[in-house]
């Protein structure tokens, strides 16, 4: 599904200069050399390096990460290791043309070009989850482990029923017509035990709590695509996040605003209703009474192409940096009613770096010029503006730009660029005449510089909780970005996924580092910033080479190879490609990176209620191996038939072994650590307590047993045995809802599933026990009143073991902590 989205995002045809006239043509049939033409609104058929470009923008999101459209320039030249969002004279396949038009040569076509790098790498084999290779190790292992005992059980039979010797002396054919009965009572006495031992309902209890894992973590804005993620989820030891949209609000916002009268601070509110406060020294002030402030406001709005949206849409049409403008100008109670028209424009370049525009001077009266025909306001980048700024404007008048003032705008443009800041000059200049079509000389001279405008994409509020959230459960975040690293730096310090001791590293960096040496320092490295589609996947390769279960976000066809190499890939819902969806084994409904924490947290309730399934079943079914193995070794006959095993394993144990699947979260279970890659799912302190609980089964129902066939109820020993084990299971499953929390503590109704199981498996050993045929059907007698007597208090045993076994844990724990 993946590569037939890819192969969707393909131009179908190409318009290309052909026996020298431009012409379409099937894009299929381009090659390198051809020269094609583009024009606003078309696909990008191949990768070109720009021969031409006028005013050519191309939105690269879904290929580079970059949420703007990228100004293009063909007579720029890069440096060879420039990376992908970098390459501003070259187009690449798959790519939308949003304004202008150019012309380029085809440098590579079909799985050469950069998005079929990325379907090659699509095409690569995936690893089975985590879950998987643990419950195929651990069948493996059992089905081994099986066969031994029965095997073993099966000798042991023979050695003590059969005469082996008349096997040597008279051959086969005399051995089993003699020894026929006997041997067939051993087999089926090995097969009982087989029944006994593969637990029948694990499948379908694994697969239930897996599905129903998924709805819930539905309703945390998680939607699951592949089932065995669910867990995988749970075990993830690191994160690796995009930042625009997952961490970040998706939206520029205006942070800070620099004039000659001081830093103002613009304090974003928590909650909708609220608007915007601007501080200036950590003092609310007015606008109105901070008029070099509003004047950078009126320019940042007027030399501006964007519009406000009405009231229920978003909240403007056009580039996010002048929509940032546009909205912090409004919550600062700027009238942006009657926005003065505008009289002409100097467009924006990428060469020049700025855009100017000129209205009419009498609708300014801000400006103090209405006797001067016109003003030119210009917006644009500190380096490319500054040096034309003559003067600059402060609270009492207009100043010579001065050697001191340049360098105190150009501090404090660094400081702002350090903490990741997008910087945008404000400057202005009266006109007593302008022509209609004026250049850029004519407007952009002798400039009255009024201040600088530092945006960012502010972090999500709830995202620097998570992070730490996500730290105490020893989980680690690693932002992976195509931003500067400036930008990405700043906000993962902000957010405290920015160690003190880690590391901020550049693709071009990466592209140096041999995969031994990126793998030896990736525990340091905290932030990948500028990074391509190939960095991607080096880094979730370098991450598992030392151990890690890695979940990878992502959103673009750029990161599609990434999600699919990950562990656990999460595709992002709302700005998601269906190429990243497709090959993603999650989708976040909401984008939001607390999101995949409250999933992980969902995840770890998953694969903990998984192993107490398991762990309920598999106590059962050794102790069901004990009770044969012992009788038989014994002598005794056997207390369990294989249908009455069959009962047990499918329909008593079945429904609270489906009870445990929707067990809630364990207090603490975001505190503990992630599991260890290796760990089996019966590790050493499930087994203690798997040995202790299988010893109190097998010891209750061989012991009611034995009384049974010494006094007055030996006809119905089995049958006894039987609603033993019954009772013992059910009474157990309250008990292994937690390895570590009493059942009188965790409550007996808190679970109401388990309620329901309970009563229902009971009822079932109650129709089997008294309705007929069934008693007959399952080899049952009837049991009287004084069998009952027996009966209850063998099948407390194992269950109060439990409870002791807690308590005597949990006592020598705090021992320890003292």
């Amino acid at each position: 599904q993946a590569l037939q989205s890819l192969k969707e995002l393909a131009a179908p045809e190409a318009r290309v200069l052909r026996d020298a006239s431009p012409q379409w043509i099937p894009a299929r049939k381009l090659v390198p050399g051809d020269i094609v033409f583009l024009e606003a609104g078309t696909m990008v058929p191949a990768d070109l390096r720009l021969i031409e470009s006028s005013r050519l923008q191309i939105e690269e999101a879904s290929l580079t990460g970059e949420s703007a459209p990228v100004t293009k320039d063909a007579e720029c030249t890069l440096d060879i290791a420039a990376q992908l969002a970098d390459r501003h004279n070259c187009a690449f396949a798959s790519t939308k043309v949003t304004y202008g038009r150019g012309v380029g040569v085809v440098t590579d076509t079909g799985h050469s070009t950069q998005v079929g790098q990325i379907a090659t790498l699509l095409e690569s084999d995936e690893d089975p989850p985590p879950l998987e290779r643990k419950l195929e190790r651990f069948g493996r292992t059992m089905g081994i482990a099986v066969l031994g005992i029965c095997g073993l059980l099966f000798f042991i039979g023979l050695l003590r029923s059969a005469n082996l010797s008349m096997l040597f002396s008279q051959g086969l054919s005399a051995f089993w017509s003699a020894q026929r009965e006997t041997v067939t009572g051993l087999f089926i006495v090995a097969v009982s035990l087989a029944v006994a031992a593969v637990p029948e309902g694990l499948p379908a209890v694994v697969t239930m709590t897996l599905a129903l894992g998924t709805q819930k973590m539905l309703r945390r804005n998680t939607l699951v695509r592949r089932l065995p993620a669910v867990e995988t989820l749970g075990s993830a030891t690191v994160i690796c996040t995009d930042k625009t949209g997952t961490l970040t609000q998706n939206r520029m916002t205006v942070r800070q605003i620099w004039t000659a009268s001081g830093l103002y601070d613009f304090v974003v509110p928590e909650s909708a209703p609220l608007r915007l406060a601007i501080t200036l020294a950590g003092e609310k002030v007015r606008l109105e009474d901070h008029p070099v402030l509003e004047r950078t406001l009126i320019v940042g709005t007027s030399c501006n192409d964007s519009e406000l949206t009405p009231e229920g849409k978003s909240e403007f049409i056009g580039d996010p940096t002048e929509g940032a403008l546009l909205i912090a100008a409004r919550d600062a109670c700027l009238d942006l009613q009657e926005r003065p028209a505008r009289i002409c424009e100097v467009p924006f370049d990428s060469k020049r770096k700025r855009m100017a525009t000129v209205h009419d001077a009498a609708a300014l009266s801000e400006f103090g010029a209405s006797s001067s025909k016109a003003i030119a306001f210009v917006k644009g980048a500190i380096d490319g503006l500054l040096p034309l700024c003559a003067k600059i404007e402060t609270a009492v008048g207009t100043e010579s730009m001065s050697s001191d003032w340049q360098s105190a705008i150009q501090d404090v443009n660094d400081s702002m660029g350090r903490n990741g800041l997008r910087v945008l000059a404000m400057s202005y200049r009266i006109l007593e005449q302008v022509s209609s079509e004026p250049d850029a000389e004519e407007v952009e001279t002798e400039l009255v510089f009024l201040g600088l405008v530092a945006m960012q994409d502010p972090p999500r509020p709830e995202v620097a909780e998570a992070v730490d959230k996500a730290r105490r459960a020893g989980l680690r975040t690693i932002m992976i970005t195509g931003d500067h690293a400036a930008t990405a730096a700043a906000i993962a310090r902000q957010i405290g996924i920015l160690r003190p001791e880690g590391i901020v590293l550049e693709g071009a960096s990466l592209e140096t580092m041999s995969d031994e040496a990126l793998s030896a320092q990736i525990d340091q490295i905290d932030v990948f910033a500028r990074v391509s589609p190939q960095h991607k996947v080096r880094i979730v390769e370098a991450l598992r080479s030392v151990g890690h279960i890695v979940a990878m976000t992502g959103d673009g066809v750029n990161d599609a190879p990434a999600l699919k190499k990950a562990d656990i890939g999460i595709a992002m819902g709302i700005t998601g490609t269906d190429v990243a969806k497709d090959s993603a084994d999650m989708v976040l409904v909401d984008d939001n990176y607390a999101s995949i924490i409250s999933a992980i947290e969902q995840g770890r309730v998953i694969y903990d209620n998984i192993r107490k399934s398991i762990f309920y079943l598999l106590t059962c079914n050794f102790a069901e191996i004990a009770i044969l193995f012992i009788a038989t070794l014994l002598g005794w006959p056997l207390p369990l038939t294989a249908i009455q095993l069959l009962w047990l394993n499918l329909v008593t144990d079945g429904a609270p072994a489906l009870a445990l699947a929707v067990e809630r979260e364990e207090p603490g279970i975001m505190e503990r650590p992630p599991r260890p890659t290796d760990e089996p799912i019966i590790d050493r302190r499930m087994l203690r307590g798997f040995l202790v609980q299988s010893s109190a089964l097998a010891g209750s129902i061989l012991g009611v047993f034995t009384l049974a066939l010494r006094g007055a109820y030996s006809s119905i020993a089995g049958t006894m045995a039987f609603a033993t084990l019954v009772l013992a299971e059910l009474l157990r499953a309250y008990s292994v809802r937690s390895e570590d929390i009493p059942v009188l503590q965790l409550g007996w109704r808190s679970n109401r599933f388990m309620q329901v199981a309970v009563l229902s498996s009971a009822a079932l050993l109650l129709l089997v026990l008294y309705v007929p045929p069934l008693p007959a059907l399952f080899e049952l007698g009837r049991l009287t009143r004084g069998s009952w007597l027996f009966v209850l208090p063998f099948a407390l045993i194992p269950m109060l073991a439990t409870e002791a076994r807690k308590i005597i844990q949990r006592a020598w724990r705090r021992r320890e902590q003292v």
